[in-house]
């Protein structure tokens, strides 16, 4: 069997599978349920200075539902941890005496202010924590105290605030990235100009989940009035994806190691992760909806994939998609997909005709011969694959390449070998710029 064991800025754990820093790692009770299911590690919830700050007491999470009610996006208007600092790093101190083999992350977020850092930090590495992660990323509430997203949002504050806690810290030192940026390759190289030792990303989206139908107030309120907050969940993986992936394709970032973040809720999507240039990835929401024991299809899952692949360490698969991560211009426009429909497979549901017809280019049937029949029409589909995306049946309908002949669409010859990476433009990272 592949051997999950992570080692990530020199430290050790189980497997890959940390716990994020949220409520599920805001006490020793939870931390230690977490370790005896099987989590590899977790990133203690988000200390700041005393006295402690003060939540709303009443709704703290909204969410967004599937048609089945199953959550797939979830905002939260919850701060950093509002227990006195003193017990919490007391409750951490024992927690890494008592599982010496898992790693244990401080989150941290204080004030623009050296003196605070060089008061702090010792005190909190002195709990036995492997490393700490400076959360620049949260976007509600903190940030409106100049600490959060205020900080991740500038270069220049990151870098700063990064060199104050390397000045003072003997572990290593990770950032966490806020999503709510245009490019996220700038925070990426301030964090790695202040000396971080490694990132982590993504952090929550600022958001607006919904309003109350009966009231027309925003959902939830606070004695009537309500605030924004953060979106996490299955919904912001594609943006965590991307972030990641940009990181790790960069020239002068490509190097700063990742711990990804953001929708991951089964093995799969930390196989996303990984692959695009994770070297182990955290989990905050699915824990908290399906409890702390989804740890085994993590675990299960990855190791059952890795083994399929024949890689033997999960080293192996981490950044193996990153090469093919390129900028638009860069894609073979001579290369041509069409769309192919398995008629053993078909149940005739119409939806891929419908598609195709009221918003796409036409391409496929609805009758043949008089019979109702759905095929594709070569010289029209254009091989966008909507309709594989709302065909309800998997794999019934499939993009195959066309491997000779010439586009009707264009007129040119269809070109079907791979674009030559070992030469290509873009390959294996952009340039910084």
């Amino acid at each position: 069997m592949a051997d999950l064991t992570s080692e990530f800025l020199g430290i050790k754990s189980p497997n890959p599978f940390w716990l994020a820093s949220a409520p599920p790692t805001d006490k020793a009770y939870n931390v230690n349920r977490a370790f005896e299911a099987g989590w590899g590690g977790a990133v203690w919830k988000t200390l700041g200075e005393d006295p402690p700050i003060v939540n709303v007491n009443g709704p703290r999470y909204s969410v967004m539902y599937g048609n089945d009610r199953r959550v797939i996006g979830f905002n939260n208007i919850e701060l950093i941890t509002d227990r006195p600092l003193d017990v919490n790093l007391a409750e951490m101190r024992q927690i890494k005496r008592d599982w010496p083999d898992r790693a244990l992350i401080a989150s941290v977020m204080l004030p623009m202010n050296e003196d605070v850092w060089a008061r702090l930090v010792p005190m909190i590495e002195d709990t036995g924590a492997d490393a700490f992660e400076l959360n620049f990323g949260c976007p509600h509430g903190m940030s409106e105290r100049g600490m959060g997203a205020a900080v991740g949002q500038v270069p220049e504050y990151i870098q700063q605030a990064t060199e104050w806690c390397k000045k003072h810290a003997r572990i290593p030192v990770i950032v966490k990235l806020t999503p709510n940026v245009t490019n996220i390759v700038y925070p990426a190289r301030a964090a790695k100009a202040g000396g971080a030792d490694g990132v982590s990303l993504i952090n929550t989206v600022n958001s607006i989940m919904r309003v109350d139908y009966d009231t027309l107030t925003m959902f939830p309120t606070t004695d009537g009035m309500g605030s924004h907050g953060g979106y996490c969940g299955e919904g912001v993986k594609p943006i965590a994806l991307h972030m990641i992936a940009e990181i790790a394709r960069t020239a002068d970032t490509a190097d700063v190691p990742i711990s990804g973040i953001g929708g991951i809720t089964n093995w799969r999507d930390a196989v996303d992760h990984l692959a695009l240039g994770a070297q182990n990835v955290q989990v905050c929401t699915a824990a908290m909806v399906y409890g702390f024991k989804i740890i085994d299809d993590l675990t299960t899952g990855l190791s059952d994939f890795l083994d399929q692949k024949g890689m033997s360490a999960v080293s192996d698969l981490v950044g193996k998609a990153v090469p093919t991560v390129t900028d638009w211009q860069y894609l073979n426009l001579n290369h041509v997909d069409k769309a192919v429909i398995d008629q053993d497979l078909c149940i005739s549901c119409g939806r891929c005709h419908i598609a195709c017809e009221d918003v796409s280019h036409q391409a496929i049937t609805n009758m043949v011969n008089g019979q109702r029949r759905f095929e594709v029409i070569d010289e029209e589909c254009v091989g966008c694959n909507l309709c594989v995306s709302v065909c309800p049946v998997d794999g019934c309908i499939t993009m195959q390449p066309m491997t000779e002949g010439t586009d009707p669409r264009t007129g040119r010859p269809i070109v079907a070998e791979k674009a030559d990476w070992t030469t290509h433009p873009n390959n294996p990272m952009r340039d910084s710029n």
